[in-house]
């Protein structure tokens, strides 16, 4: 009988066909053989069931996949699976962006692990504040930063990590130029991470503690999403871009309706679309909750990874496809929801304020904006970030550009451009588009997010202004607040050519397709419908070496990592307190009303510095939050009536050893893989979070720092409980026994005020996994526990 080993050998070697790339490829490149060799127990398990291009991408990478899908023989079994069943995966790359980075690897650090067991990679994007331009801006984020950022190359360089410095660019652009391939399936330390699957590859956002899994070859878990199919038809013309494909898809699913859901694209629309138009679908399909997206591998791939360096990956992904029919969807797979886009009559979108799913045809605009008294006056347009700093994105919006300076116009509002990378950058300057921008009063930021998620020290309106404004932004949320800290700034989101295109009027009744400018010289001036290249003509342009890392670095436990117990930028972690075995009984601290994102919870901004600082980031927990029986913003009361801050009366009630629960609307948790939203609540004492609905990567973040994420039963039952009441769980004994396994629900009884009780019905999710998680404390004491044990 064949040892388990030589059977591994003996399939892999069945896919001999996949070619070798070369040693600077190796990790850049999907383990093929072992991805076909995994599916092949996967066709197995299910009789040859056929499968989404989704499920044969995640399925492949399952640690085990006679352990997830054993019990799953026949059509209807295996198809109960999704979005319900646990999966335990093994991804094949991390990425993280320097913000949450410090706390990923604060907590990779108490494994005691050498190095970490996939490829991974650590991007300095978020901590640098765009103003006044990248010579300018660059050099105070990095001595503003330089603790962080020595901090974090010292673990790259301890642990074998590939260090991207501040000013290479955004995550998700560097991703997609480098690391991105069909097939592969990456974790991300950001939201935004699907922006990879523009490239075919299945990448998923998530927090930190996540992240370690990965890191540590520890088999991370994910409820098997469902998979719902986005026909495209006809094809993109005139004004119309690929941002308006995911801005009228936020509108019509909003931003809860993809929850659990992958969104695969097909149909014959997608082969008109370029693979960095594709990615900038995939970076939004966050918006609508999606645990990701993703494209077949096609020609617009093969031709953007041959323009950037991978023609070798290119080679690998056409044997995959071609010989073992794995980089699609088989014929009669079946999608849990198809939605239909045509091309061919999408229109512009404009989708705001406030939330990216408000989508409004840019013809209903102007009306619109006079019904819903949105400023009449835009005051600043700004482009790029990493949703759309794509070269075909820069080039027509640069057509635009060139129409109206010959025409003698400028800019009438301040104009900013953010370009994703080095390399993008460097082509820009090469084929003179970056002097085109400055020559037409454009400030060209540094290669970083800058204003897209709250860093950008914005000059021309005061902070603390009661008026409202409008900014026009081709970047991918537009919470409250959250771009310059001003609750009053109101962002449209679209493409960048109608970003551009409205910076020369200024004015919210200006519709660019169709209405034209007064020139200085008296004549009317109409745009005409953009063009640009999918890539450049004379290929991409490196840029300066100082921007590029050591490829594949090896790690060096000689590296010191040092953290000052003085830093009020850093703070080793404390192991939190494991369950005691005893049922939770909380104090409802706060009710919030309507939505609450991650913004809400654990605001950025000027808060970024302290990522690395539990106990000081801690003091902004909940701070956006309204209160529900108050309207208040950030207000609570104690026992006695007296108010505080939400910070303040947590940090109470913690030094009273008064255990607390937050209870919440629908989509609590909703945007940024921002597991300081689930870290700061369980230091300052909360236990407990229960709501109508949670966003699903907040919803395991909690689970993973050891809390207790709930959901009504009875929606209706919200309205019972006030702030003050106490809720206390009957039977979590009972659910940890079982390995929750005890039907998805938990009995909490409510103790009002003024002494009556009533027991309510609560549900939660917590599998197998997640509840030796809570039991030990959080994943991360779980992981050091196997580790130790050894």
């Amino acid at each position: 009988m064949l040892s388990a080993r030589a059977v591994a050998r003996r399939n892999f070697a069945s896919f001999s066909k996949i070619p070798n790339v070369s040693k600077d490829l190796q990790s850049r490149v999907p383990p093929y053989a072992k991805l076909l060799t995994n599916l092949e127990k996967v066709h197995k398990i299910t009789n040859n069931e056929p499968l989404t291009l989704a499920e044969k991408i995640l399925y492949s990478h399952l640690t085990n996949p006679e352990e997830s899908l054993g019990g799953s023989t026949g059509v209807s079994a295996f198809r109960d699976i999704r979005g319900k069943e646990y999966l335990k995966l093994s991804p094949d790359r991390v990425a993280m962006q320097d913000a949450s980075a410090q706390m990923a690897m604060l907590q990779f650090m108490t494994t005691g692990l050498p190095n970490t067991s996939v490829p991974t990679s650590i991007h300095c994007d978020h901590l640098v504040v765009g103003k006044n331009g990248e010579e300018y801006d660059l050099p105070i984020s990095k001595e503003a930063n330089k603790e962080v950022f020595d901090f974090l190359e010292s673990c790259s360089k301890k642990y074998g990590i590939t260090f991207w410095g501040p000013g290479s660019g955004i995550i998700h652009q560097i991703v997609l130029e480098n690391y991105s391939a069909p097939g592969l399936m990456m974790l991300g330390t950001d939201s935004h991470t699907p922006n990879a699957g523009g490239l075919g590859a299945i990448a998923i956002g998530v927090g930190g503690a996540d992240a370690v899994d990965a890191m540590t070859a520890t088999p991370w878990e994910l409820k098997a999403p469902k998979v719902m199919g986005v026909k495209l038809t006809g094809k993109l013309s005139g004004w119309s871009a690929p941002k308006d494909i995911i801005t009228t898809i936020a509108g019509k699913l909003t931003v809860r309706g993809g929850t659990g859901y992958i969104l695969e694209y097909f149909g014959e629309g997608v082969d008109s679309l370029s693979c960095t138009g594709m990615a900038t679908i995939c970076n939004m399909g966050a918006e609508v909750g999606a645990t990701t997206s993703l494209f077949p591998y096609n020609d617009a791939h093969r031709r953007y990874l041959a323009a950037t360096g991978r023609k070798q990956v290119a080679d690998a992904a056409d044997v995959a496809l071609n010989e073992y029919n794995f980089l699609k969807s088989d014929q009669n797979a079946q999608y849990d929801d198809i939605l239909e886009i045509n091309l061919s009559e999408l229109e512009p979108t404009i989708n705001g304020p406030f939330t990216p799913d408000l989508s409004t045809k840019v013809s209903e605009y102007a009306e619109t904006s006079l019904k819903e008294n949105w400023p009449q006056n835009i005051s600043v347009g700004l482009i790029g970030s990493c949703t759309n700093s794509s070269y075909q994105d820069m080039s027509r919006v640069i057509d635009l550009v060139n129409q109206a300076a010959k025409a003698g116009l400028k800019p009438k509002i301040p104009f900013f451009v953010t370009p994703g990378s080095e390399q993008i950058r460097a082509t820009l300057e090469r084929d003179g588009i970056m002097k085109t921008f400055t020559d037409n009063g454009a400030i060209v930021l540094g290669n970083a997010c800058g204003p897209c998620i709250g860093q950008w020290d914005r000059g021309d309106v005061p902070k603390d202004t009661k008026q409202t404004n409008s900014i026009f932004t081709s970047f991918n949320r537009n919470f409250r607040a959250r771009n310059d800290g001003n609750r009053n700034t109101m962002n449209f989101l679209t493409s960048p050519e109608i970003v551009t295109a409205m910076i020369y009027s200024g004015d919210a009744q200006f519709n660019p397709l169709k209405n034209s400018i007064t020139t200085p010289d008296g004549k009317k001036f109409t745009f005409k419908a953009p063009k640009g290249d999918e890539l450049p003509q004379r290929g991409f342009e490196h840029g300066r070496d100082i921007f590029y890392p050591e490829n594949d670095p090896k790690p060096n436990a000689e590296i010191p990592v040092k953290v000052s117990p003085d830093s009020d930028r850093l703070q080793l972690l404390e192991p939190f307190k494991p369950w005691d075995g005893k049922e939770l009984k909380t104090t409802v601290l706060l009710k919030v009303k309507g939505k609450c994102t991650t913004d809400h919870i654990s605001a950025a901004g000027v808060w970024l510095k302290y990522k690395g600082h539990l106990e000081n980031i801690s003091y902004n927990t909940l701070i956006g939050a309204q209160n529900y029986e108050t309207d208040e913003v950030n207000k609570v009361y104690d026992l006695d009536g007296k108010g505080y801050d939400i910070p303040g009366l947590m940090m109470k009630w913690k030094d009273e050893q008064r255990p607390w629960v937050v209870l919440a609307e629908h989509n609590y948790g909703e945007g940024s893989a921002r597991e300081h939203a689930a870290l700061s609540p369980r230091y300052l004492g909360g236990e407990i979070i229960l709501v109508k609905s949670f966003a699903r990567i907040h919803e395991t973040n909690l689970k993973k720092q050891g809390m207790l994420p709930l959901t009504f039963a009875d929606e209706a039952d919200f309205d019972k409980i006030c702030s003050g009441d106490v809720l206390e769980t009957v039977n979590l004994a009972d659910m940890v026994a079982k390995n929750g396994d005890n039907g998805g629900e938990l009995d909490v009884k409510v103790t009002k005020r003024n002494g009556e009780t009533f027991i309510i019905k609560a549900k939660h999710t917590m599998s197998k996994d997640q509840i030796n998680f809570f039991k030990a404390g959080s994943a991360i004491n779980f992981i050091g526990e196997q580790r130790r044990n050894v």
